[in-house]
């Protein structure tokens, strides 16, 4: 690692350190997973726990974001050990408070029957959810596409191929800019 890598983490370090002693739910996620990782600082578990309680707490208390956040922690395994249970837990928990990046993560999770029973009824809800949402972030095209396999699969939705057809052609230009 360079000298200017190693300034550059040091300083994003410091600026999320900032953040998190503010009460910053994402920044004290983020700074437990610094500690836990050893990036801008020395690692140090003790205080990534210390983090993460915090951030928990703060999820738990429902922002929406950093449930979001622990979901995909637990999805990926990302500095915890991948738990398809609790990610749904927490993915719920976003959904429902109406983020869109969440409800599509939550639905893909009912059609694949990770971490919940696979409920094709229940994965069209969440993912018909996602796509009328208002969240820039959510990942729309693969959403849209997903809901076009179901149409002509019938899996939670009525087989229906011209359905299937206008969700594909409704995300098509997405999938293309990849």
């Amino acid at each position: 690692m360079t000298n200017r890598q190693e300034s550059e983490e040091v300083r994003r370090f410091k600026e999320t350190k900032m953040k998190a002693e503010k009460g910053d739910a994402i920044a004290q996620l983020s700074l437990s997973q610094m500690y836990e990782r050893g990036e801008g600082v020395p690692q140090n578990y003790a205080e990534a726990l210390k983090w993460s309680a915090k951030a928990r707490k703060a999820a738990e208390q429902g922002g929406a974001d950093v449930q979001f956040k622990f979901g995909d922690m637990y999805y990926f395994g990302q500095g915890v050990p991948k738990n398809y249970v609790e990610a749904a837990k927490w993915f719920r928990k976003a959904a429902e408070q109406g983020l869109a990046k969440a409800q599509g993560k939550l639905g893909r999770m009912y059609a694949n029957g990770e971490g919940v029973s696979q409920d094709y009824d229940k994965a069209a809800k969440w993912l018909w959810k996602a796509m009328q949402g208002k969240d820039e972030k959510s990942p729309q095209s693969m959403i849209g596409v997903r809901l076009g396999v179901m149409y002509c699969e019938g899996k939670g939705v009525p087989q229906d191929y011209v359905e299937a057809y206008a969700w594909f052609l409704e995300t098509w230009p997405y999938v293309c800019q990849r």
